[in-house]
């Protein structure tokens, strides 16, 4: 069974993989729009997925977590701001990059956060069979959406967040 921090932590790098190849591939607009879109997906299923099963279970086992939890859906929503910035411009233009480039900075700060604070906390508080068990829903949840599809990629209200999963 796959631990679900092991499944973030393995998306973590995934990330920060692509978006490095993204930025070699400023001379190509073809192929930086064919990495984008994959990312840009799998950026959403991963959030998505966090929301779905990895902090509602921080708040049920992680006491005082509504903080963490309310910045990090704060973090998905400027994400995903940033992945509609860039599907709102002319791929290739500046502003289709600096869309991406938000994306990347909003993620930065969120994986930054989330391995600092989060995951440790986490760690400290549940058991392997929770994370297991919670490996295995993130994984399905994964393989429901490929492409991200049937996800609306909507913002959620931190607080609202908060109050429906507390």
């Amino acid at each position: 069974m796959p631990d679900v921090i092991r499944l973030i932590l393995d998306d973590h790098e995934t990330f920060r993989s692509q978006f490095a190849k993204l930025e070699a591939l400023r001379g190509d607009p073809r192929a930086a729009a064919e990495l984008w879109k994959g990312l840009s997906a799998h950026l959403e299923i991963h959030a998505s997925a966090e929301e779905e099963h990895f902090y509602p279970a921080l708040l049920q086992h992680v006491k005082d977590s509504e903080d963490e939890t309310k910045d990090a859906i704060g973090d998905h929503d400027e994400i995903r701001d940033g992945i509609r910035r860039a599907a709102a411009a002319e791929v290739g233009i500046d502003e289709w990059w600096a869309g991406i480039q938000d994306a990347r900075e909003a993620n930065d700060h969120h994986l930054a956060e989330e391995e600092r604070d989060d995951i440790p906390d986490f760690l400290r508080a549940a058991s392997v069979e929770l994370r297991q068990e919670l490996g295995a829903k993130f994984s399905g949840f994964e393989d429901e959406h490929p492409g991200g599809r049937g996800l609306s990629g909507e913002d959620k209200d931190p607080d609202e967040y908060i109050a429906e999963h507390s």
